[in-house]
Formats: C-alpha cells, structure tokens, sequence
C-alpha cells in the first residue's frame, strides 16, 4: 500500500477487509469501458476476476458497460426480471427514454451487467460537455468521436448510479468502482452533487506516462520533475490528462496497479493512491494438473513442425537441443523491452557461438504491426513440407506392406534392401519435392510482408548486428507481426497453445504497469522473465523469496543502465539453456505450482480493503 503523509491515518484502516456483513448490505458495481467490449488489457482483469467476485457478492454485484453490438451478441444473455434494484434502475432509465441492456454476461459466474446505447443520449451530448467544463473546468475537443462516447458514456452511467441510489430508499450501501478515465468522466459530478456513493477509481497506467516512457530514455529519473499539464499539451491530450486527474482526485478512494504505477500517478495526477490493486489470474482457465507437461510435449512438436518448415528447407539444426523463447504484446519497442530483449539475444549469440554450443534457441517476436501478407515464400515452403510429409507417409505405408510380405514368404532371414520395395513413380516424387524445397537464402527473419519494411526497429536492429538467421547463428529469429490464432496458417493454434509448447518467455519491459504476459506463462508451467519496472516483477521482488529458484527471473532495471540490463538478461537466458532436461521439466513443475500465489482467489483480497476504506470514507 502506499500512502502519503497526510493520508496515512485514513488509509491504514484499508488493511481491514470488508466482512460479510457489510457485503450483504452494499451494492458494488463496477464499471469500465472494456465490460463485453474487448480492447485492451482490463478486459482480461475484470473477466478473470469475475469468478472469484461473484462467490462473495453475488446479487449485489454488477457491471456497467457501453453497448456495442456487435461484440455483445455472443456473450450477452437478456434478463426479463427486473425487481432487483439493478433492474429497477435499467426500468427508470427506458422510462425516460434511454436503450439500456440488463443480462449477464455469459462468463464463469455469469455476474449481471448493464449496457448503455450511447446513441440515445447523443442528442445531449453538447449539454453534457458544457456542464463538464462550467463545473470542472475540463475542456474537450471538438469531434473527437473517442472522447465523445467516453463522456456519453459517464453521464449514462451517473444517470444510473442515481436512479439505483434513489431506489435503494438507502436500504443499502453502493461503492461504485470505476476502472480507467475512460469509464470515469461522471466521477467529479459524482463528488459536486454529493450523490450517496463511495466512488473507486482505479488506473492501470496513466495515459501521459505511456507516452512519456515512449519518448524519453530518463522517464523514471525525470518523472518528479515533469510538469505535467506542459507534457499534456505538447502530446495533445489535454482533454484526457484532465478527466484522469479529475477522476483521480474526485474519488474517495484512488487505487492503482502496482507501486511502479503508483509513482507515476503521486507526479502525473497529483495524488497518491491509497491502495495497490495487484492483478491477479483465474487459473482453472489454465489449470491442467498432471498433464500440463504432456501438453508442453504436444505443442512443442507443432512449433517444432514451423521450424522445420521456416529453417529446414536452408539448413538444419538438432530439435532435440532447440529450445523456444518468445515475447509478445503491443507493438511498442522500448515500452514493452523489445529493444533491451534483441541486445540481450545478440549477446546470447556471439557467447553461443565462441563456445561452440550445440544448443539452438529461436526467439519468436509476436506482436502487431501492419503488413500486406504473409510471406508466400514461407506459405510454400509449410506447404511443400507438407507434401513431403504425405509423400513420406505413402512410402512408409508401401515399404511396410511389401517388407511384411516379403517376411512372410522368404526363407532369407536377412533384412532386404528396401529401397527395392519402392515404386519410381514415389523415388522421383520425392526427389522433385526436395529439389524444389531446399534453398541457398537464408530463413527470414519476418513472416509477413510489412507495411514500413524499412522504418521498423526490430528489423533495423537484426539487421545492423546481422542477426539474420545464418547457419552459424544459435539463436534464430522468428518476427511474427500478427497475434496467434487457431485460424493462423502458419501455426495453427491458439496463443495459449502456442505459450505451453515454448520453453521460457522474455518481457523485461521498460513500462508495464502491470504485464499478464509473464503471468499467463507461470500459469502455463512456462519459466518467464520480467523486469522490476513492470508491476508485476515489481510485486515478485517483493513478495517472492527464491523467485529465480521458481522460474521467476526479474531483470533489474531501475537501478542499472541500458547495458548492465542486457548482460544480465542475456546470462539469465544463458543460464537456462545450460540446464538439462530434467532441470528444465523440474522448473517448469515449480513455476506452475507458484500460479496459485497470482490467482484471483488469494488477490481479491486487496479490493476488498479498497471497499471497506471506501464505506468508511463515504461515512466520514
């Protein structure tokens, strides 16, 4: 928890959670852009969290979202009862003439949610934002179609918090828990009309920050004397930096991520939150017991099935000495350490090499990025493998049906020549495929065919230190521009899948709030490395005795520059790769047993002492 001087009292009292008592008697709804609207990464933390919400709070739970069609229609099952106070707001609303959603949302624990229309307040919308800048001073742009629907969507959501408060007859209790700016534009009137609600507001990275980090190589040294409202107008979001700040502010209770995170909002937004909400896993989505090993051994061979047709058709290197490394998230170079990552592996390379290792390692880089198509040099080539493996099959099937006979009917006890029991229509098949495959150029090192070949950083920087898939290379680059999916011809699997098949993943980001990407491989019994700017690594550091021991690798970066990170991340995989195999199945066994330490279940306990000190709030 961090707090300021001044809010330490008030605060400490957050230690103490909310008993069952006061649960029975409280409303909790929670809001947020990204309920049944999948954008970003709070659209993971509020549906993992469900699961382990709706055990304790049950019918006074419910989430608030805009309505999108399109992305609801699978998930979103109507409700015909309206008698609970949640259904009696939604009747208010319609009476005055808004389209109002109430169902549930078809996730584990089916909680209720509401969905606004935003079309049907459209008509209000230059009185809405008026009042936002005659009562708060906060100014929005003209025809910003985003930051429209946010303030649409606030002014429906105060709309309804009203209409549940007014019908609740102060029976009971509502904490209102907003997640991000873009659900909370309404909190600040919230607070003027001193309406009966606790209200939480909870960041999960300022908007200002993510920039900041972008574009400055000192973000964390310099962070204490940036002025904010300066940085705000020369990035051009005002609007946004100021309904963040007067969320923040306007909440009785003001919460972040991690305490990363919590530095940024004490300079960005001028106030310290007064609880650390860690983000937690639902692990039953992962869990697979004994057989998560089995698992990695059948995913494995279908990355191995990509290499083969990426690099074999080249050169070949020995599978059973390949180990599979990969990153993933938005494409942002510096932020997410793909940057510090790519010098890391260079170094891997060149220690690699001058000890003569037989180990391989092939790095794949997933993210997004805009491309044309993928490669048709590597659609065909997975595709001649494939043929090749059809043409194998029908040799094998031919050789073993005449070898049999020939057995049976042979008084010759040797073993025959079997190149004799096959026909030459499948001999020259086989050669003509071969001849057709194998290539002097070397495999490269993107998929797809990129919009801005040429101003990309990952491809610069493979290419200014010609890690470029050579021969002699150990470490091999895959770049993946698109995310995985089952539909993907190139894997043919789900990104889940494709995480329980690599051997280690690499995310020492420069500026995570959070990271659910390390979490989601310890999840999966795959060994992972974060760094301690990321919250998570962060709240390894900090709550984790032996985490390396675990398969938890944390890369100091705080405290070290550029450099002194790289070596240190290069030996980290370094060390890795040297394991042995039954060092490595006995890692993986550790890391997935320590998954139970991020789950829901044991984190939500942080939210409900942000609840309680915000019913003690609303008292006081």
């Amino acid at each position: 928890m961090s707090t300021t001087k001044g809010q330490e009292t008030k605060a400490v009292k957050a230690l103490k959670k909310i008993s069952k008592k006061e649960m029975k008697d409280t409303l909790l709804v929670e809001i947020a852009w990204e309920v049944l609207n999948q954008v970003g990464g709070i659209y993971t933390v509020i549906r993992s969290k469900v699961p382990a919400t709706m055990p304790k709070w049950g019918d006074n739970y419910c989430l608030l979202g805009p309505y999108f069609k399109h992305q609801v229609s699978a998930e979103f099952d109507p409700i015909d009862d309206f008698s609970d106070p949640f259904g009696k707001a939604v009747v208010k609303m319609r009476e005055k003439g808004f389209e109002v959603h109430y169902g549930h949302w078809l996730v584990t624990g089916r909680p209720k949610a509401v969905l606004f229309n935003l079309g049907s307040i459209w008509s209000k919308l230059g009185e809405i934002k008026y009042l936002l800048w005659e009562h708060h001073g906060i100014t929005t742009p003209a025809e910003d179609h985003l930051i429209d629907q946010v303030v649409a969507f606030g002014e429906c959501v105060k709309i309804f918090l009203d209409e549940l408060s007014l019908g609740t007859a102060k029976k009971k209790k509502i904490i209102a828990h907003f997640h991000e700016w873009m659900a909370a534009s309404c909190i600040p009137d919230i607070r003027r009309q001193k309406m009966p609600i606790s209200t939480v507001f909870t960041t999960h990275a300022t908007l200002l920050g993510r920039y900041l980090a972008m574009n400055s190589s000192d973000f964390y040294q310099h962070l204490p004397f940036m002025d904010w409202s300066k940085e705000a107008t020369n990035f051009n979001v005002e609007a946004i930096a100021n309904l963040e700040r007067a969320a923040a502010h306007g909440a009785q209770v003001f919460t972040t991520v991690s305490d990363v995170t919590a530095q940024e909002c004490k300079y960005l937004l001028g106030r310290t939150p007064d609880v650390i909400l860690p983000n937690g896993i639902n692990n039953q989505r992962f869990e697979a017991l004994h057989e998560f090993q089995n698992l990695h051994r059948e995913y494995k061979e279908k990355i191995h099935q990509f290499a083969m047709a990426h690099f074999f058709k080249s050169y070949t290197f020995d599978l059973d000495n390949t180990l599979y490394f990969f990153t993933s998230g938005r494409y942002e170079y510096k932020n997410k350490g793909f940057d510090l990552a790519l010098e890391a592996l260079a170094r891997l390379n060149w220690r690699l090499k001058n000890e003569g290792s037989e180990m391989t390692v092939v790095m794949f880089f997933i993210t997004k990025q805009p491309f044309h198509s993928i490669n048709p040099d590597i659609l065909h080539s997975r595709a001649v493998l494939e043929e090749l493996r059809q043409t194998t099959d029908a040799i094998k099937k031919q050789v073993g049906e005449r070898l049999f006979y020939s057995a049976a009917s042979s008084s010759d006890h040797r073993l025959p020549m079997l190149n004799d029991f096959v026909d030459d229509y499948w001999r020259l098949r086989y050669r003509r495929l071969l001849q057709s495959w194998k290539t002097d150029q070397l495999p490269p090192v993107v998929t797809h065919n990129l919009v801005d070949d040429g101003g990309d950083d990952i491809l610069n920087f493979l290419r200014t230190s010609s890690l470029l898939n050579h021969e002699d290379d150990r470490v091999k680059i895959v770049y993946h521009p698109d995310f995985v999916n089952s539909t993907n011809p190139l894997f043919g699997m789900e990104y889940g899948q494709f995480v329980r098949g690599c051997h280690m993943g690499v995310f020492p980001s420069y500026y995570e709030p959070w990271g659910y990407t390390p979490l989601e491989c310890i999840a999966s019994g795959v060994p992972a490395i974060t760094s301690d700017l990321a919250g998570f690594g962060d709240y390894v550091l900090h709550n984790m005795k032996d985490h390396a021991s675990n398969g938890i690798y944390v890369v100091n970066r705080q405290k070290r520059n550029f450099n002194q990170s790289a070596d240190q991340l290069a030996y980290q995989m370094y060390k890795f790769i040297n394991m042995n195999r039954r060092e490595r199945i006995t890692l993986r066994n550790k890391v997935e047993s320590t998954s139970v330490y991020f789950d829901w279940t044991t984190l939500t306990k942080y939210y409900d002492q942000a609840y309680q000190l915000a019913l003690d709030r609303l008292k006081a």
